[in-house]
């Protein structure tokens, strides 16, 4: 019967401590500032996940205490701020970390030797030029996949002004007309 039901106290721990486990970990999520709630790249994801586990640990584990886990979450939000405030501020940081966009397509053309190193087939990039609301591969200056997965399709711009492919991964001829 154990298996089904361990008793009052058990339920009780489980809803008390759940309840403050929740509460600490969104106001410690509130403190660290949008960032840690972005999109997610993989440090990210581990993070989160990592977030999840322990709250779940504190949840169910009689072995662990209340004021365990929130040292657990402050320690892993702690970490995830060092890391990010140390990769705006130092770019091998932030390449070790996320990694940088990759160029798919440029001008028109696959690029087989970035989809290959990318692990893209060219279906999930006509796939992405079709969620842009594009029909043709012409008229596109770039495709990029960027450092959270997703996809971003760049129409051809005005050749003044900074361009938003600067940093971006690609060809020897994507830098030609970088201002």
């Amino acid at each position: 019967m154990q298996m089904f039901f361990n008793g009052w106290d058990s339920l009780f721990r489980t809803l008390v401590v759940g309840a403050l486990a929740y509460v600490t970990l969104v106001v410690f999520l509130r403190i660290s500032g949008r960032r840690t709630l972005s999109k997610m790249n993989a440090f990210d994801l581990i993070v989160t996940v990592a977030l999840g586990s322990t709250l779940a640990t504190v949840l169910l584990s009689k072995d662990v205490a209340l004021a365990d886990g929130a040292l657990a979450f402050a320690l892993l939000i702690g970490l995830q701020f060092a890391v990010t405030w140390s990769s705006v501020r130092a770019r091998w940081v932030r390449q070790l970390v996320t990694g940088e966009p990759v160029m798919l397509l440029y001008r028109g053309e696959m690029l087989p030797a970035a989809l290959r190193r990318a692990r893209v087939t060219e279906n999930e990039v006509r796939a992405a030029v079709r969620s842009a609301g594009l029909a043709s591969l012409s008229g596109i200056e770039a495709v990029v996949l960027e450092t959270d997965g997703s996809f971003s399709v760049v129409r051809p711009g005005a050749k003044d002004g900074q361009r938003s492919l600067k940093g971006v991964q690609g060809p020897p001829a994507s830098q030609e007309d970088e201002p």
